[in-house]
């Protein structure tokens, strides 16, 4: 089973090896693609030997040849943005990353785990996006806004539960 793990620029994403250890002892095979922006969040060195993949951020150059990768079984969007929540859900596929995003939901279970702080969480634009992506199939969660970022204060993000959440939508296939 192939887990595709898109990072957004957010702090937990310098942790997303958690995830993918987790993902590993679950029998998981993770793949990972960062936003443009999210690139200077984690250790693209460090992801690569974990995943034995590489860390995909851009299209492939022109006349570059594609590679047979299989397709994912399904994804993660950990840490996701306010902005690439609001994109996903708009059908903006402006980037590599939203671009392969915009494939899978209603295709692949797809689990969204937003990192924003409780003003943007609370803003119309993002409720109407969650609202959407949850009636396209996609599992965003935020029943626990444990891990939504107050006045400056950060708590340890949830990737235990991302995983569960799509260890459950696999399973529901």
């Amino acid at each position: 089973m192939i887990l595709l793990v898109v990072v957004c620029a957010a702090g937990p994403a310098s942790d997303v090896g958690t995830l993918i250890t987790l993902a590993h002892a679950e029998g998981w095979t993770c793949r990972v693609i960062c936003t443009p922006n999210a690139v200077s969040f984690v250790d693209i060195p460090a992801l690569e030997r974990q995943t034995g993949h590489p860390v995909r951020s851009a299209y492939r150059a022109a006349g570059t040849p594609r590679t047979s990768e299989a397709p994912a079984d399904a994804v993660v969007v950990a840490p996701a943005t306010f902005n690439t929540v609001n994109k996903l859900a708009a059908g903006i596929a402006d980037t590599y990353a939203s671009g392969v995003l915009a494939e899978c939901v209603g295709d692949v279970p797809v689990v969204i785990v937003p990192f924003v702080n409780a003003v943007l969480a609370g803003r119309a634009p993002f409720r109407r996006a969650v609202a959407a992506l949850r009636a396209e199939g996609a599992r965003v969660l935020l029943a626990d806004p444990a891990h939504l970022r107050g006045a400056g204060a950060a708590v340890e993000f949830p990737w235990d539960a991302a995983l569960r959440a799509v260890d459950d939508a696999a399973l529901e296939r």
